[in-house]
């Protein structure tokens, strides 16, 4: 337990000390007009309260990233627990406060057309063509995602569910931004936060009376525990299985949504920063609290490998099975309720904003304005309609594609950060250091 309590006081303390030191390293500007203050259409560029742009902010990136790669991460042991809290201080939090404020500084724009501001316009041409296959995939992979869910739990089949997440995906990228996004995600949030931090409390609860045993982080745990450590290595594959807990290049093409709704620089740390970090203590509770469940990593590798009884039928547990069984133990009926919320909205929420961030790219990249509603029809139905054709495409195929760009997007976004520092007479260090290690990654 003392490692899960360490980990989680460091996240939080990074927040206040590193949080602080990057703001000001930035040059983070609270005089300094913003994009919403100078480009107000009411759609985009629209005013959102901080804690709201905060909760967008921290479901748009979160999602089932900091739950579902937590835990299959915790197949690797505790050296997952490193790369959580040593990859979000000083890579993730650093990069998604970058990719935001530069967005800030640039009038909202999306993140080819920032990184072509300073590495070049070949750059920006093939990062526009790059992320738009990118965030393509993601909202694919989160229509697919929720429409099997939906058609396990329920009669209806798979085609009707992809319908309906299909026009609710419509309506939320063409529609202002705080008529639906801004008005249900904060109680997503509140479900996605409940779900955690009653999963951390139970599992400090059962750890303190005996009831289960917490893997500590020591010279003797610090070693590769995966079932197949062959094909999967502990570097670089536990960098990759956990990106959205630690550092995920998607997070840089989100934050302009939300660089385009704040009314002051200072907003910054506690929206991109501050997100980041509470994604970081998401992916430790439940890094800790698959590996606590099932006896430790071994444990856990044999219920994913061998399987375990669950109602007389022996299955191997995925991760969406290893969230049902915790929740349901620890939480009871309502931790059931919260579970099935949380696997089946979560990607759903960021499905939606890929599929808007994707239109505002396209747009930014065409010099579109999107005001006029006929303006952006244009650009999303052409969208919607080669992500339906796409559809038909293995998830597990499309998925893979998503977690290589994810890694070669945070590398360009440091890399873009990096010539930011140049370009004002700063050290760039504290990105190019992490740009290095993204690329040992891949």
């Amino acid at each position: 337990m003392l490692t899960f309590v360490i980990s989680i006081a460091l996240l939080v303390a990074a927040y206040f000390i590193y949080g602080k030191f990057v703001e000001r390293y930035f040059g983070a500007d609270p005089s300094r007009q913003t994009p919403v203050q100078k480009l107000a259409d009411g759609v985009d560029y629209k005013e959102i309260r901080p804690w709201k742009a905060f909760v967008i902010q921290f479901l748009n990136i979160a999602g089932l990233g900091p739950i579902f790669g937590a835990i299959l991460g915790a197949a690797y042991g505790p050296a997952a627990y490193l790369w959580i809290v040593l990859g979000c201080i000083f890579m993730g939090a650093a990069h998604d406060y970058f990719s935001g404020m530069l967005s800030m500084r640039h009038d909202g724009m999306s993140l080819p057309d920032i990184v072509g501001q300073y590495l070049g316009k070949t750059v920006k041409k093939i990062l526009l063509f790059f992320v738009s296959l990118m965030l393509l995939a993601v909202g694919v992979s989160f229509v697919v995602g929720p429409a099997d869910l939906l058609a396990t739990l329920t009669s209806w089949p798979k085609e009707v569910w992809l319908y309906i997440v299909f026009v609710y995906y419509l309506l939320a990228t063409l529609l202002p931004i705080d008529k639906i996004i801004g008005t249900i995600y904060p109680y997503m949030g509140a479900a996605l936060l409940f779900m955690a931090v009653g999963v951390g409390g139970m599992m400090i609860v059962k750890a303190v009376s005996g009831d289960i045993t917490m893997t500590e982080l020591t010279l003797e745990t610090l070693k590769n525990y995966h079932a197949d450590p062959e094909n999967n290595v502990l570097v670089p594959m536990l960098f990759i299985v956990i990106s959205c807990g630690a550092i995920s290049g998607f997070h840089s093409t989100q934050s302009p949504l939300v660089a385009r709704c704040l009314v002051n620089e200072r907003y910054g740390r506690p929206v991109f920063y501050g997100a980041m970090i509470c994604e970081g203590i998401v992916a430790m509770i439940w890094a800790t609290a698959a590996m606590a469940y099932f006896g430790g990593p071994e444990g856990l590798n044999a219920a994913a490998t061998e399987g375990i009884m669950i109602d007389g039928v022996l299955t191997k547990v995925t991760p969406a099975i290893a969230v049902d069984l915790i929740c349901r133990s620890w939480l009871g009926k309502i931790g059931a309720v919260i579970a099935i919320i949380g696997v089946i909205v979560c990607p759903i929420t960021s499905g939606d904003t890929a599929f808007r961030s994707l239109r505002l790219t396209l747009a930014d990249g065409l010099k579109y304005r999107q005001k006029p509603l006929l303006n952006r029809l244009i650009v999303a139905i052409p969208v919607f309609i080669v992500a339906y054709i796409m559809c038909k495409v293995e998830f597990s195929t499309i998925w893979n594609y998503v977690g290589i760009g994810n890694q070669v997007l945070a590398m360009t976004t440091l890399w873009a950060g990096a010539a930011y520092l140049v370009k004002a007479g700063k050290n760039h260090l504290i990105l190019s250091y992490n740009h290095k290690n993204e690329m040992r990654q891949n």
